[in-house]
């Protein structure tokens, strides 16, 4: 059960860095030879893009949100295989992505889900592979507090 609630933790620490834009934090969340699998639906290519390395991607996926007005990524249920110290789950998650449109602010909505495999360390467990899926997306006018 302890591992199991260390990769809920580590996928939730990820969740809150990228809302606060810590490329730090993110980057410490890494295995330092870890890999990002963007999907077609967000490279803008037509193709799969591929970021090596906890601090190009964690500086790759703050510059990817920074232009937002705000951010929410809410961790749903995770499916977690442990083999020593090795693991491999599934993260179903939802991104808010808030941003100001022509007639006020929009919310794009992701439901996504993340294939990721995780690597024990000296210093805890931590992602050597992160794949990002998106299912579904709408774009909706929300209300933003001033």
């Amino acid at each position: 059960m302890a591992t199991g609630f260390a990769l809920t933790e580590l996928t939730a620490r990820y969740a809150r860095a990228v809302d606060r834009r810590e490329a730090a934090t993110l980057a410490s969340l890494f295995d330092p030879d870890a890999t990002f699998v963007l999907p077609p639906a967000l490279t803008g290519t037509g193709t799969a893009s591929e970021l090596r390395g906890g601090d190009v991607l964690a500086s790759a996926v703050v510059d990817a949100v920074s232009h937002l007005q705000s951010t929410r990524h809410v961790v749903h249920q995770q499916v977690i295989d442990v083999d020593g110290s090795t693991a491999s789950g599934e993260t179903y998650c939802t991104a808010h992505h808030v941003y100001s449109g022509r007639n006020g602010y929009r919310d794009n909505r992701i439901a996504l889900r993340y294939h990721d495999r995780y690597v024990l360390g000296d210093t805890g467990w931590r992602f050597s592979r992160r794949e990002l899926i998106v299912d579904f997306s709408e774009d909706v006018p929300v209300t933003v507090p001033d």
